[in-house]
Formats: C-alpha cells, structure tokens, sequence
C-alpha cells in the first residue's frame, strides 16, 4: 500500500499549502538527538524541556491531589500507581496547556483538563497491558499495573481513572474562566476519543485486523490521544471551529508521528531475528513498509503537522511550543522521564 493511501484513508489528514516566507523553526534545547530522520531540522532558541519540565512539575503535583488514597485503599492506590508513575511522559495534558496558550494566557483554566486527559491516558494504557489485550509486563519503567495488582484491581482502577476524568474538569474548572458551553464540548471530545469511534475501535482492530488495518490503527490508537489534547486545549481557550480542525490534524499527525518513530527506534535497536518475531505480533508501519518506508512517512508526518500550525502565524511565539513537540517526537532531543527526578 502506498503511503498516498494510508493518508487518504485516514479522514483529513491531507496536506496544505505553506504560506510563502513564512519559517518557525524550532530546536529541542539539551542532550544529544537520538534520529530516525533522514531530514534536516532547523533550529531557533526555544526550550523545550525546560517548558516541559514546569509544567510536568506542576501537573503532577494537581494529579497528586486530585487522586488520594480513600477507602477502599487498594483502588486508590492502584489508580496513582499508574498515573503518578515516574516514567510517564505526561505528554497529553502538556499539549493540552500549550494549545490553550496559544489563544489565552492563564493556563490554571487548563490544568483540570489537562489532568483528565492524563487520567484518561492511563487508563487506556493500563487496559492495553492487560493480558487479553496486548499482554505487556512492563510499562512506564515499571511492572504494568495488572502485575502490580492483579488482573481484577487494574480493571477496576482503569474503569475508575475515566469517569474521575470526567468528574475533575467540572468540578475544578474555574467558571469565571471557562464557560460551561466550552466545558461540555471538551467532555464530549473526550468522550468521542475513548470510546467505538477512537481508541476502543484501535484497540479493536489491534487485536483482529490485518496489516491492512495499520493505518485505522494508528490513527485510533495512537493518533487520537494527540488530536483530542490538543483540541481540548483550543476548545478551552475558545479556538474558532477553523483553529479547532488545525489542532486536530495537528495532533493527529503527532501522535501517529510519536508513534512511527517509536516503531523504528525498536526494530534499530533488535536483532535481526528478534524484530522479525515482534513485527509479527505488531501492527505498525515497520512492519507493513519496513524501516526506509517508514522514515518517509515521518518526514511527511512532520510536514504535514508543521503546515498545520502554519496556519496561526499571526499568533506570533505563542505557537513555538506546539512547533518544538513535532521535531521532539522525531529527534528526542532529551529524556522526558528525567523530568520527574
């Protein structure tokens, strides 16, 4: 299948035209890149991880009191073992806040979004472990939730992370900020993602499709994640309905991006013998066009997402951030769990 295929297939994720003279490049300040890219990147002064590293601290610290142990203790617990787990990149409320800022400038009216979407987040992540799913042991640096617990209390803490997501962003949304119309497109946003119409029909066809189902794949699993943080930002803050539909193929392209690149960093660095074993069991781009194809696919992944924020040049700086996490996700121009010692 053609790369031109998989693009037309996934539902607006089609290219624009770039405006003439116009550039924001942008460079992921410290460490040494690890690339898959065969691409240049260009470079001005923004830091990013040290943008992160504020916000990752000041996230974690709402997710800490949004989710204490209360009775029954065991629930709790397991609920914080994964969101507050050290390895988490927190890389779904963070998108969230800088596409709020881009319009507005008080970011507190994003943060209880912002925690839900981590929520969110890790339940997903705590349903994909389990192992009638994808199985996995491991997960954030640490033993996945299930083995930790037990299959029985990681369904329980999953099937609870979703509705206290739901319950944080009305309960701690400040009214004088965020109006309740904003509010109820937010939830109905999240709401669309999790469920048969995104992640859930991912995961779906992750475990029954084909090869030829790799690109819904990714766009419901993977991709989904990116376009509703970032939508949910620009809902929050107001966006008009065009900014919303550029955020969303925006984050879109990111979290497929994210994704491709990850697939490419595993099968580099396994034994011949060994990738071929894992690109059987996943179903990713490695494994439907192999490592040359895939590399162009992120280089247009990363133009596509590029074009798209393209379209707020009147906005001036306030887009840097969301430029930045596109040549991020291709170069890792720094370790995100380093953010959380």
């Amino acid at each position: 299948m053609a790369f031109s295929t998989v693009l037309t297939s996934i539902p607006n994720l089609y290219f624009t035209k770039k405006p003439k003279n116009f550039h924001f490049p942008i460079r992921c300040l410290s460490s040494p890149s690890v690339s898959v890219s065969s691409g240049q990147s260009n470079s001005t002064q923004f830091d990013l991880k040290a943008y992160w590293a504020t916000l990752y601290a000041e996230i974690t610290q709402k997710l800490e009191e949004a989710i204490p142990v209360k009775y029954p203790d065991q629930i709790y617990e397991a609920m914080r073992y994964s969101v507050l787990a050290k390895g988490a990149k927190r890389a779904p409320p963070v998108m969230c806040v800088s596409a709020y800022e881009i319009f507005e400038d008080n970011r507190l009216a994003a943060f209880p979004t912002a925690c839900a979407l981590e929520m969110v987040h890790a339940a997903s992540l705590i349903h994909d472990d389990l192992p009638c799913m994808d199985d996995a042991s491991e997960r954030r640096g640490q033993p996945s939730n299930h083995k930790a617990f037990g299959v029985d209390m990681a369904i329980l803490a999953g099937d609870a992370l979703f509705p206290l997501g739901f319950r944080h962003i009305v309960m701690y949304t400040p009214p004088e900020l965020v109006p309740e119309s904003r509010l109820l497109r937010v939830i109905a946003e999240i709401a669309r993602t999790v469920g048969s119409a995104g992640m859930a029909a991912g995961q779906f066809l992750d475990l029954k499709g084909g090869l030829n189902s790799v690109d819904f794949i990714q766009e419901k699993k993977y991709g989904a994640m990116g376009e509703c943080s970032a939508v949910c930002g620009g809902l929050l803050a107001g966006a008009k309905d065009d900014e919303i539909e550029r955020l969303r193929r925006y984050g879109r392209a990111v979290g497929v991006l994210y994704e491709v690149v990850n697939d490419v960093l595993e099968s580099k660095s396994m034994e011949q013998e060994e990738t071929e074993r894992h690109q059987k069991k996943r179903k990713g781009y490695v494994s439907l066009y192999g490592i040359e194809r895939s590399r162009e696919i992120i280089e247009e992944l990363r133009t596509k997402a590029k074009n798209e924020l393209d379209g707020f040049e009147k906005y001036g700086d306030r887009v840097a951030p969301l430029y930045s996490f596109i040549d991020y996700a291709v170069e890792r121009g720094f370790n995100v769990s380093e953010l959380s010692q």
